[in-house]
């Protein structure tokens, strides 16, 4: 595993906050476990969030009963693998699966179109992982609903086909036991974005074909360096990266160069935003950009290359991360364990679902694109209004698009594009909206992120609130066609998609903060609209 800092000025900066850590004794101290190196009032919350510090040696103890259930899984012919969680219960997941090319079904979404399809594949042939601290988490609740009345309709026992990971002693862990599901217990002493290497990584990981213990046998090759002031590459990368946002360069551009591992800057940028976003400070992580432009940005890069670059198979990049946050969170003198903002949106979702329906009138119309929010005074069209969005980023400001739309609708167009490349190509760009992103980000200096909605409210949601108080939000929706009933509830996978995104929009309101919500009275034809209109700018 390295670590390289050839920055100038930056190495400089990082080395004399390397310094200071080594000086107050914080790698040895961490690597132990203290939970006072955050402050008094971080204390409480961080002495039952460090078991992530042990996992490579105590998830060990899962893989007996894992080993098991893969070979029954396996017996059953069961090769269809869903995976029912949010945020960390479900992007280390994503990231095992990917690297290793192995089949694996995420479900982190209330859109409906995605959920039917993963009904529609080969619902015989399924297993679904539950994985969730608690169980209360409104998506995957919704998702564990729906997959017992499917299974039910097909005259499949949900028992045979339903493992749940979870907390001991959680209302998940007492459901599951009443309804006759396999259970995992996962440490509680680990918070559910340091969790890649517990039950919640590694369960859903093994039953989709993953190799799990080679990712425990690298992050335990690197876990005795954690304890070094010298050769310790968590040290090095925590400084580098407390050094640069205490030096205003707090956008840190994640791109991956040549790297054998596929999608970790998601899985890093759900860590770092949730971990440092709050208390008005923080790292706000940025994927897909190709550089860093403006004065508030530095780039990291994923491989073996790069002036910045860390490089290191994805067991030990995992511990490796999750280290360099909490030692940056103790330079930036903030809780890293917390979350304190990500509440308010999930309070706002479920008010919204109570009340009655509320007619809101759009501020302006084109073409299948409602425009929502109160825009610049001379918009008259959507060309107008991207740009008033980008013009509002102040100086050291960000831009924020989130999509509450299907994430794998872009996919679907580009298979139906034909066989022809070219063709296949072009689909796929008119209909993914997320290279909106690319289109903006190339007319700004400023840096830019997208997240599909509600997957980012586990990630980013966090560092939008409560992080600095300089984004500017572009939220994306879309009409409906279907719907998924969410058995037991009052409502649909439609309603609390909608929900979600005004309950968040809210939250981000309160703030003062420019929001604008584009709404797609015709998803693709909205799409490619707006794909249209920003490359015109």
């Amino acid at each position: 595993m390295t670590v390289e800092v050839t920055l100038g000025h930056a190495a400089e900066a990082a080395a004399a906050v390397k310094d200071k850590l080594v000086a107050e004794g914080v790698p040895a101290a961490l690597a132990a476990g203290d939970s006072t190196l955050w402050g008094p009032e971080a204390q409480t919350e961080a002495a039952i969030r460090l078991g992530w510090l042990t996992l490579p040696t105590t998830s060990r103890e899962l893989l007996p009963e894992l080993t098991k259930l893969v070979e029954k899984v396996r017996a059953e012919g069961l090769d269809h693998v869903v995976l029912a969680g949010m945020g960390g219960s479900s992007l280390a997941p994503e990231v095992i699966c990917a690297t290793e090319d192995v089949p694996l079904t995420v479900l982190d979404t209330t859109d409906p179109g995605q959920v039917l399809r993963a009904l529609g594949d080969r619902l015989e042939n399924t297993v679904v992982v539950v994985a969730s601290k608690s169980g209360g988490t409104v998506e995957t609740d919704s998702h564990r609903r729906i997959y017992e009345k499917a299974f039910r309709d097909a005259g499949i026992d949900p028992a045979d086909r339903i493992v749940v990971v979870t907390d001991p002693g959680s209302p998940l862990e007492k459901t599951a036991a009443e309804l006759g599901y396999q259970v995992f217990l996962a440490d509680p002493n680990v918070g559910g974005r340091y969790s890649a290497l517990s039950a919640f990584g590694l369960v859903p990981s093994a039953l989709a074909g993953a190799d799990v213990v080679k990712l425990l046998d690298d992050a335990a090759e690197l876990a005795p360096s954690l304890a070094l002031d010298e050769g310790n590459p968590g040290l090095d990368l925590g400084a580098l990266l407390g050094a640069q946002a205490l030096a205003g360069r707090d956008k840190l551009i994640l791109r991956d160069a040549l790297s054998d591992i596929t999608g970790l800057p998601d899985w890093i940028e759900q860590l770092i935003a949730e971990s440092t976003g709050k208390s008005g400070k923080g790292i706000l992580p940025v994927v897909g950009a190709e550089s860093a432009e403006g004065h508030d940005q530095f780039a990291v890069d994923i491989g073996p290359e790069g002036d910045v670059h860390v490089d290191g198979p994805l067991g030990a990049q995992f511990l490796l991360w999750e280290y360099a946050t909490a030692i940056a969170g103790r330079a930036l003198e903030i809780d890293p364990f917390n979350q304190p903002n990500v509440a308010e949106s999930k309070e706002n979702t479920a008010k919204i679902l109570a009340a009655e329906p509320h007619v809101a009138y759009p501020a302006l119309v084109d073409g299948p694109v409602e425009v929502y929010g109160d825009i610049g005074e001379n918009c008259d069209n959507l060309a107008d209004v991207l740009t008033w969005v980008l013009r509002e980023i102040p100086d050291n400001g960000y831009l924020a698009i989130m999509a509450y739309l299907d994430r794998e609708a872009a996919f679907d167009a580009a298979v139906l594009g034909g066989a022809d490349f070219e063709q296949t190509t072009e689909a796929w760009a008119r209909a993914d909206v997320a290279t909106l992103r690319n289109l903006l980000d190339y007319r700004t200096d400023h840096a830019v992120t997208f997240g599909w909605g509600p997957r980012f409210l586990h990630s980013t949601g966090q560092y939008h609130k409560g992080g600095p108080q300089v984004g500017v939000f572009l939220q994306i929706t879309g009409v409906n066609n279907v719907d998924v009933e969410v058995p037991g509830r009052p409502y649909g996978l439609a309603e609390l998609q909608l929900a979600q995104a005004l309950g968040d929009l809210g939250a981000l309101q309160s703030r003062g903060r420019p929001t604008v919500r584009l709404h797609l009275t015709d998803r693709r034809a909205g799409v490619a609209h707006l794909l249209s209109v920003a490359e015109e700018l």
